[in-house]
């Protein structure tokens, strides 16, 4: 990156990237995990109610899911700003 002003916009993106996909993350793991765990109990997921799957598993195959998105994200970001490995 030549410009500090190209830098800063390449952080912003990368920020903001990041505040959605931690926002995703609690949402799913917080909100469907833990608050509204009873509201979810009443719909069941393969013989488990849907609150207790959250908690136990949905939470971590949605972090996972969110690791391979931000690595497709940021891999588009750094050809965009010309910082790409390739």
């Amino acid at each position: 990156m030549a410009s500090s002003a190209n830098s800063k916009a390449y952080w912003s993106v990368n920020l903001r990237y990041l505040t959605v996909l931690l926002l995703v993350w609690f949402t799913v793991s917080f909100g469907f995990g833990i608050l509204l765990v009873d509201q979810l109990n009443s719909i069941r997921l393969g013989g488990f109610k849907l609150g207790f799957w959250f908690a136990q598993q949905g939470s971590i195959y949605v972090f996972v899911i969110l690791i391979f998105v931000y690595v497709r994200l940021m891999n588009r970001l750094d050809k965009k700003f010309n910082v790409d490995e390739e």
